[in-house]
């Protein structure tokens, strides 16, 4: 029995992980759509929601969880940031 409880705890250890890599870049990916996209009072609503969070986080989730949103979260941040393809294909056409 102690083994299976081993076994269920890996499980979640891994699941949570997994989770918090999804909201991170869900919750990047969707601050960064909707920053663009805003005035200046709505942008800054958005910049402190989400360092909010991320102290939040960081206060209350382990330190596994909370570097797996981190990474997630600044990968949904440069992607969003980055040129995308096609218009680096028509720059350099022109």
């Amino acid at each position: 029995m102690n083994e299976f409880m081993d076994v269920l705890s890996i499980l979640g250890h891994i699941v949570r992980a997994l989770g918090f890599i999804v909201l991170g870049f869900g919750v990047g990916r969707f601050t960064m759509d909707a920053y663009k996209k805003a005035v200046w009072q709505v942008q800054i609503a958005l910049a402190l929601g989400f360092f909010g969070l991320l102290v939040g986080l960081t206060n209350y989730a382990s330190a596994g969880s909370m570097g797996m949103f981190a990474l997630s979260a600044g990968a949904a941040i440069i992607l969003a940031v980055m040129p995308k393809k096609e218009d680096a294909e028509e720059a350099k056409k022109e």
